[in-house]
């Protein structure tokens, strides 16, 4: 039996390369979207950008990619995902920011940069924060409430307070020169926490329908909007779903998406995943056998909206991001740990069809090790520490040498679960 191969895409389809215009307010150069990793790179009590952010972005400025997004830069000092967070209040020290910025001009003056804005909601671990807030007062699971604390619900008039800080930090970008804002909505953080039936069981006008779920994502886009007005790009990150039971997915994504096409949003990037479920790390997949984790999901979400998607999770070789924006899909190739690997990955990539940058999965050979030392985000920070040094990454690099500097640098902290 023989089955019939696949069409070509046709001649006028999009390639990985062409350039993409986004709605006349930014033009990426092509389709490589550097999805946020968290850099973990400020200083302990400062948390601003320095010439390490700069470094590191410059760098990966040259290498090409379309778009840079930074790692989630924290709203609101008193709410931290993991130490070396950078945090954007206030205009106190905006000309560091502006500097991160120019030194990404540097690097390629037409990549675009974007600033992903954050609050982790219950996602701060302990040795950061004794009281964390969310939606509801609903633990984390799955191992976690050791390492991360049982939050309180928040007060409706923090709610607010929230709102206008995301608006806050988006209007100082802009001042800032960047050229649009993410907002974190995936892997559990705030955002996503309001989003989920799991956590967020209110019954005011925050929780108790899904309508009322994603009220508090839209308010936060709203407030951004208003923020920075109608010419600078506001995307947004969200789960395809949180992979775990009673979470957010299926239906209430795709509506979602629907409801911020309708608000405007300018783009928007397709994940999965939360700390209780780590399926951005790749300890889930989607359910159709392909490289992509979320390109199925991507392609139902086609079909609701126009705004420009991206899809971020699974990518390595060149022949599936081009076959993935070919086929429509999506709009653009998120890409993280395989940039820490190979920052001259875009670059590459366009010089050879068959080039393919497979990350591997770092191990100890102990699974306890590798869990309690994160090593499928630690082993990835420490090439971002190296390029941030100025150093090539090592794609040799020993685990260990991973292990023993996240002791170093965190002491007792090192061994509570600290992030996903």
């Amino acid at each position: 039996m023989t089955t019939e191969p696949s069409p070509a895409p046709p001649a006028h389809a999009p390639t990985l390369f062409s350039p993409f215009d986004l709605g006349g307010k930014a033009t990426a150069p092509n389709r490589i979207f550097k999805s946020a990793m968290s850099e973990v790179l400020a200083e302990d009590g400062v948390h601003l950008p320095d010439e390490k952010h700069a470094r590191l972005y410059r760098r990966w400025a040259e290498g090409g990619a379309g778009i840079l997004v930074t790692g989630n830069v924290m709203i609101d000092r008193r709410a931290l995902g993991e130490p070396g967070n950078v945090v954007l209040e206030d205009d106190e020290h905006l000309d560091r920011f502006a500097a991160w910025v120019e030194a990404v001009r540097a690097g390629n003056p037409a990549t675009q940069f974007w600033m992903q804005l954050n609050h982790p909601g219950k996602q701060t671990p302990k040795f950061l924060t004794k009281t964390p807030v969310a939606p509801s007062a609903v633990p984390l699971g799955a191992g976690l409430e050791k390492a991360f604390a049982a939050p309180r619900a928040l007060e409706e008039d923090e709610i607010d307070d929230i709102i206008r800080r995301f608006a806050t930090a988006a209007g100082l970008a802009k001042r800032a020169g960047w050229d649009g804002v993410q907002i974190h909505g995936a892997h559990g953080y705030l955002v996503s926490q309001f989003l989920s039936p799991h956590h967020n069981r209110r019954t005011d006008r925050w929780g108790g329908s899904a309508e009322n779920r994603r009220r508090f994502a839209l308010a936060v886009y709203d407030a951004i909007r208003d923020a920075v007005g109608g010419d600078m790009v506001v995307s947004i990150k969200m789960n395809s779903a949180d992979f775990q039971k009673g979470g957010f997915e299926g239906d209430e994504a795709y509506a979602l998406i629907e409801a911020l096409s309708a608000a405007g949003i300018d783009h928007i990037e397709i994940s999965g995943g939360n700390y209780e479920s780590p399926a951005m790390t790749g300890a889930a997949r989607s359910t159709r056998e392909r490289e992509a984790y979320f390109l199925d999901f991507a392609a139902e979400a086609r079909a609701r909206t126009d705004v420009p998607l991206a899809v971020t999770g699974g990518f390595r070789s060149v022949a599936a991001m081009e076959s993935a924006v070919a086929g429509g899909a999506t709009d653009f190739v998120g890409l993280a740990r395989p940039l820490t690997i190979d920052p001259d990955l875009p670059r590459n990539a366009a010089a050879d069809p068959d080039y393919v940058c497979d990350v591997g999965r770092p191990t100890t050979g102990f699974k306890s090790l590798d869990t309690m030392f994160m090593l499928a985000i630690t082993y990835y920070e420490t090439q971002i520490a190296r390029m941030g040094r100025g150093d090539a990454p090592d794609p040799d690099m020993s685990v260990w040498r991973t292990v023993f500097a996240t002791a170093k640098t965190l002491g007792k902290a090192a061994f509570k679960k600290r992030r996903a």
